[in-house]
């Protein structure tokens, strides 16, 4: 009987100091009979049941440097060589200064290791999750119980106003985001975005050297909903009690620090929110927001499979009727199809569909004075009014001003006032400085009886309806 030979060869990597991958070599095995080859503990073995597989993974390792990415398209992720590497024997030199370890236990120093949700922040001081921001300490604010909507509990799944639908964007603000806050401003739109403190790698959110403080005001200035998905997306099932606070805290105080208020809204990561969870978020005074229509945008994050996601949208909306229907849909701005595909296809759906793109608030028929709280003393207080209908319409151009003083520069980051001696006239943000120090274009700052500020930009007595916006691209 012909001898049978295993098609099994392995990539013996080896290390140097400090982990460093210096040589590979690739090995047969025969079968069972095969003298087995002599293993080293500084070097790692992979095993595959291709050569030709071997062969294309040598020249990745060696066209590659040290930061553990080696072949994207051929492995997928850069998981696989990150794994590979933290795999070695005892006869190699550790590199210094390992205090994180991502999800699948492995220790690090990059962001692959460090970065919400993945690094497990019981066993890694050097988390970001684990990284407290600054500001002041919202921990002692009053949670005074506001409306008629609940607090904690089961969370709230659909809309309450027919006619309304309230697109929500989680883990953001992102590398995107601005770039999908001008889509919905060409379309007169409105959204909640469930924001992330500190995810995937992007920084505090309060951070002033990142874009994201300025974007959290843009979202607020063109009349957009903000609400917590807590401070690092931690799964609530792997936390203790204390952790939870501190996801729904720390989250605050980044909030507070940029805008002077945090949210009433909590969407829980993962969706996971048990009895626990819930009692927890009723006590610290927020509305549990889920969803009752998601495209999968997260499953369909390439040019070839969005398609599945608008088929979604579609089998939920095409057949539905505005005089009875509603919904309320969960996205993410972390994804490229999701901003700069998926959503213009939901916009133009909408508004054909003859629906209003609205706030989560709005959506469920809870004024606008009842989404944030006040942050401690020493923080700017909750805005008030209204926000814009989302109805595609936008405010008619303010026709009073006040000439600003030579001192005054135009606002970059959504803020004005003496304070800050700068003035929304000119500004990206909007022409209107608000009583609370902040640039916009809808009646919370553009209306005198909101306490819009002349001297620091241009005020209406009031706003109509205007013909839709058009839909650029």
């Amino acid at each position: 009987m012909m001898r049978r030979t295993a098609t099994f060869v392995a990539l013996r990597v080896v290390h140097g100091g400090a982990g460093r991958i210096v040589g590979h070599e690739a090995i047969n095995v025969l079968d069972a009979t095969t003298t087995p080859p002599q293993f080293s503990q500084n070097a790692t073995y992979i095993c595959w049941s291709s050569p030709a597989f071997l062969v294309a993974s040598l020249h990745l390792a060696a066209a590659h440097g040290d930061d553990g990415y080696f072949g994207p398209r051929l492995f997928g992720a850069r998981k696989f060589w990150s794994e590979m590497r933290a795999r070695r024997g005892t006869g190699f030199t550790a590199p210094p200064a390992v205090e994180h370890v991502r999800h699948e236990g492995w220790c690090g120093t990059t962001s692959d290791y460090c970065s919400s949700p993945d690094c497990q922040i019981n066993y890694g001081t050097g988390c970001d999750a684990n990284q407290k921001p600054s500001g002041l300490d919202t921990s002692t604010v009053s949670r005074a119980k506001l409306g008629s909507l609940a607090y904690g509990g089961a969370g709230v799944y659909d809309c309450v106003n027919a006619g309304d639908i309230a697109i929500t964007f989680d883990d953001g603000p992102y590398l995107y985001t601005n770039d999908l806050l001008d889509k919905l401003k060409s379309y007169g739109a409105h959204a909640t975005f469930m924001v992330t403190g500190n995810n995937l790698g992007k920084g505090k959110i309060n951070d002033p050297s990142t874009p994201y403080p300025a974007i959290l005001r843009r979202m607020i200035a063109e009349g957009h909903q903000i609400a917590s998905h807590s401070w690092s997306h931690q799964n609530y099932s792997e936390l203790t009690s204390a952790q939870f606070t501190e996801q729904i805290v720390w989250n605050e105080i980044a909030i507070n620090s940029v805008l002077g208020f945090f949210p009433t809204y909590w969407r829980p990561p993962y969706s996971i929110c048990p009895s626990g969870c819930e009692s927890a978020l009723a006590k610290q005074g927020y509305h549990v927001i889920y969803f009752d229509l998601d495209t999968e945008g997260y499953l369909n994050d390439d040019a070839t499979l969005i398609q599945n996601s608008k088929n979604i949208w579609d089998a939920a909306v095409n057949p539905s009727n505005p005089a009875t229907d509603s919904f309320l849909n969960i996205e993410h701005d972390i994804h490229y199809q999701t901003v700069y595909n998926l959503t213009e296809y939901m916009l133009a759906s909408l508004f054909k569909h003859g629906y209003k793109s609205v706030t989560v608030g709005q959506c469920l028929g809870d004024p606008s004075t009842n989404w944030y709280r006040n942050g401690p003393a020493g923080s700017i207080t909750v805005p008030t009014g209204t926000t814009g209908s989302g109805s595609g319409s936008a405010s008619s151009a303010p026709t009073s001003s006040a000439t600003p003083t030579g001192s005054l520069v135009v606002s970059l980051d959504g803020s004005c006032g003496a304070a800050d001696g700068q003035t929304c006239a000119g500004s990206e943000f909007g022409s209107c400085c608000s009583q609370y120090g902040y640039c916009g274009s809808v009646d919370d700052y553009c209306s005198p009886a909101n306490g819009c500020q002349p001297a620091y930009g241009t005020c209406s007595a009031s706003s109509n309806s205007a013909s839709p916006l058009s839909a650029s691209t």
